[in-house]
């Protein structure tokens, strides 16, 4: 049974799309699933391993219904299978539930789009920043940053090699 079988057969009555490009399955998934779609990936359908977690920003999108898409890509190491898989979150507050439990390559990937985008993943065991300085307040792959930023600089510490 193909993977896009399974997740019909577990999810049949959520809006699930699927497609296909060259050797690669992809899958929309509403974010309210996305933890039982995550559990479904591990255990019944074997991908083991979570390469991959990014954000796009569809502020500017014409057309796009949702803010934030939230990119992963999980590859099935015993049959080289691999899936991409997309989820959406909108403003205020853009949250999913994190993927650390179950994969925990998840943590500084988490950690970067959290830090690039400000998109929680709630259970990550270690939400902070990773990129930038724990003082900068922004989310510089968001496009309403500015192009030449916010004149954060003031803000941080001077550290000199004297400091050191």
């Amino acid at each position: 049974m193909s993977t896009e079988d399974v997740l019909k057969s577990k999810f049949p009555d959520d809006a699930l799309t699927f497609s296909q490009f060259r050797d690669n399955h992809r899958v929309v998934v509403p974010a309210a699933k996305l933890q039982a779609i995550f559990n479904c990936l591990k255990s019944d359908l074997g991908f083991d391993m979570l390469s991959e977690v990014t954000a796009v920003d569809y502020l500017e999108y014409e057309g796009a219904t949702d803010r934030f898409g939230v990119v992963y890509v999980f590859i099935n190491i015993a049959t080289g299978e691999r899936l991409v898989l997309k989820t959406f979150v909108n403003d205020p507050q853009p949250t999913l539930p994190s993927a650390y439990s179950l994969w925990k390559s998840a943590d500084w990937l988490e950690r970067e789009v959290f830090d690039m985008f400000g998109i929680t993943f709630t259970g990550h065991p270690d939400l902070r920043r990773i990129l930038t300085p724990d003082e900068f307040t922004a989310h510089p792959l968001r496009k309403d940053y500015p192009l030449k930023g916010r004149g954060e600089r003031h803000n941080f510490p001077i550290v000199t090699r004297a400091d050191s």
